[in-house]
């Protein structure tokens, strides 16, 4: 009767703990990319025609690979930079404030599945980091296309074609 006890108290346990288990959400994946190419030297330019074509490069490396939301700074490049994709994808971006990163950590942490953050060269960096990623070394004027994929404390550095 005692073996019996005990088998049943262990098999409760086990049960328990699976169901302990398969209730823990799955670490959430966040892609982080600077905007796409634009002129050198100006405050709020247009993204260059190379640019919008990596943009829609950017929708075909998405593909296959689910998305939730977009955040974008308030300037034309990033929001440039996003539009094929949220229009694919029938997403509408959602602005963030560059200099307040905790705050957009927040968001993006309270967001129920993958998202992708469009920074700038001083943000991309920071925003890795503090998604618990390896922080990327600093970003120059022609460093474009990069995109980090940060997941559950590891990361992974592509180039969008």
């Amino acid at each position: 009767m005692q073996m019996l006890k005990l088998l049943l108290t262990a098999l409760v346990a086990a049960l328990l703990g699976a169901a302990a288990l398969a209730s823990l959400p799955a670490a959430q994946t966040v892609y982080v990319m600077r905007h796409l190419n634009t002129p050198e030297g100006e405050r709020d330019p247009d993204l260059t025609e190379a640019g919008k074509a990596g943009a829609g490069a950017l929708v075909r490396w998405f593909h296959g690979k689910k998305l939730t939301a977009i955040y974008v700074s308030d300037f034309k490049r990033t929001r440039q930079t996003a539009e094929p994709l949220a229009a694919e994808r029938g997403i509408t971006v959602k602005l963030y404030d560059p200099r307040d990163t905790p705050g957009l950590i927040a968001k993006v942490r309270a967001e129920p599945g993958p998202v992708l953050v469009i920074g700038h060269s001083n943000t991309v960096p920071d925003l890795v980091e503090q998604l618990g990623g390896t922080r990327p070394g600093p970003l120059a004027h022609p460093d474009f296309g990069d995109i980090w994929t940060v997941t559950g404390g590891k990361t992974d550095h592509a180039k969008i074609p």
